[in-house]
């Protein structure tokens, strides 16, 4: 993963896009404006000195299946190809067709300038609000090897919003050895309850040594210190915007928030 290639700890900020052609909630028309909204939200992440970023499609309506409307997986690959090319090749561009469209994440990560893709599901399975989502590890590593894209990086959610382990009971050491052992490079954990994310954390860190580990959200400026020490990095969302989750993206935001990531690499 990135940890690898860089020391200190590594953060992608998360650009939510608006509903896109191909899905339901898409206003004809708007296409221009997602575009023009993604990109800006890349440049204030660039310019406040983020390594990167998530490009992340929040539609309020999912297939719990592996798979994506064509129109919807040809306009993320033009905004990814956008921001790629604005930003250049230190500024790292992820990929996440939510809800579980790992495969369509993985090849418009490798056509259109993405370094990594990110996976709600990889192992075992979990319910969503829309059904419940089968990870198909065999099937995406498959085409993985398909399409020539082991230099696309693949973050495995374990235990998140996004993922929580069917029917309970998997620590989630075991599902982060899971999902290494099928071909995670990395994976993403953690959530509102600051206390058990850093548990989590270190047991999934002694279980699974040399696997880096993100934290799938919940950072802010004040509690970013804490968690960061934990981990190798963060997908970072709400806490850089004036408006939510889904709002746009300040590059002074970013960039109080890079120095704390600072301090921590200057202080290990």
């Amino acid at each position: 993963m990135a940890t690898s290639r860089r020391p200190g700890k590594v953060c992608y900020g998360v650009i939510h896009l608006g509903p896109l052609p191909g899905t339901p909630f898409y206003v004809p028309g708007s296409f221009d404006r997602v575009v023009a909204d993604a990109l800006g939200s890349a440049l204030a992440l660039h310019e406040g000195g983020a390594h990167g970023c998530l490009v992340q499609t929040a539609d309020r309506v999912y297939s719990t299946r592996d798979e994506a409307d064509p129109a919807r997986i040809a306009a993320v690959s033009l905004i990814v190809r956008a921001i790629a090319e604005r930003t250049g090749g230190g500024f790292r561009v992820g990929v996440q067709i939510m809800r579980h469209a790992t495969r369509a994440s993985l090849a418009v990560a490798k056509l259109a300038g993405g370094g990594f893709v990110r996976a709600g599901a990889l192992v075992g399975a979990t319910m969503s609000n829309h059904g419940l989502v089968n990870a198909e590890p065999a099937d995406v590593m498959a085409y993985r090897r398909t399409i020539d894209a082991w230099d696309v990086e693949l973050v495995a959610d374990v235990d998140s919003t996004h993922f929580q382990w069917f029917g309970g009971g998997k620590p989630t050491a075991d599902v982060a050895r899971a999902a290494r052992l099928v071909g995670a490079d990395a994976v993403c954990l953690g959530g509102p309850d600051e206390e058990r994310t850093l548990a989590t954390l270190a047991a999934v860190r002694a279980a699974v040594p040399g696997l880096p580990l993100f934290l799938a959200g919940h950072t802010t400026h004040e509690n970013a210190r804490r968690l960061l020490a934990g981990a190798d990095g963060a997908f970072v969302g709400g806490c850089l915007t004036d408006d939510g989750w889904n709002g746009p993206i300040r590059a002074e935001k970013v960039a109080a928030y890079m120095e704390i990531v600072r301090s921590l690499d200057d202080a290990g």
